[in-house]
């Protein structure tokens, strides 16, 4: 009996969604392991064998989803950066009051940098700078660009604020963020100069509605 013609385009999309969900499933694989390598011997001293073998695929398999280690490299950070911050640099829930949504935005970003994985990328990051060049582009490319244009585009839509110069007051403001989590998270400010966050964040907005008050 032949079977029903009609039920070939499910069939077909089932299998389709089914190789997406098992592609998804060996990219993270692959990612996971990289993520494994890459903390253990930095960029320089990692190679695609050795996350091949981290993650317990073939080395062509992750040629197949990524170009070289760079790419690789490229595509754990922004899994680690825009997924983390995603819901930090969505402008379209960035509204309301700026007293609220300010501090709102600074405790998020705050909260997500102190994750030891990110810590540790950071750190690769900042160790492999001078030869890798590229890695200090790709951060400051997805983490401190978008945070301060998303500020910067924040301020023009809240002329009451009285900010002549946005893209100025965002580089201020979430370049005083980036400062905190370097000084206390990494660079062992928690030991040395103690401060709470709170009152780094408190003051920072102060400045921001002090300067809008005295227009």
């Amino acid at each position: 009996m032949l079977k029903d013609s009609r039920s070939q385009p499910e069939d077909l999309s089932t299998l389709y969604q089914e190789g997406s969900s098992a592609a998804n499933q060996k990219r993270e694989q692959i990612l996971q392991g990289a993520m494994q390598v890459f903390l253990q011997s930095g960029y320089a001293g990692t190679s695609m064998d050795r996350v091949a073998a981290e993650a317990g695929v073939a080395k062509q398999t992750i040629y197949s989803h990524f170009q070289d280690k760079e790419g690789l490299f490229k595509a754990l950070m922004e899994q680690v950066t825009l997924d983390r911050f995603r819901s930090v640099f969505c402008l379209e829930d960035f509204e309301g009051d700026p007293a609220v949504r300010l501090r709102q935005l600074a405790e998020i970003y705050l909260t997500k940098v102190a994750d030891q994985n990110y810590l540790a990328l950071t750190r690769i990051i900042i160790g492999e700078s001078e030869r890798f060049p590229a890695l200090a582009r790709l951060w400051t490319s997805t983490v401190i660009h978008r945070g301060r244009s998303l500020l910067s585009r924040y301020f023009d839509a809240h002329p009451e604020l009285g900010i002549e110069d946005s893209e100025a007051m965002a580089h201020i403001f979430f370049g005083s963020l980036v400062s905190f989590m370097l000084t206390q998270e990494m660079l062992y400010g928690k030991e040395l100069i103690p401060i709470e966050r709170d009152r780094v964040v408190t003051t920072l907005i102060n400045l921001i509605l002090k300067s809008s008050r005295e227009e």
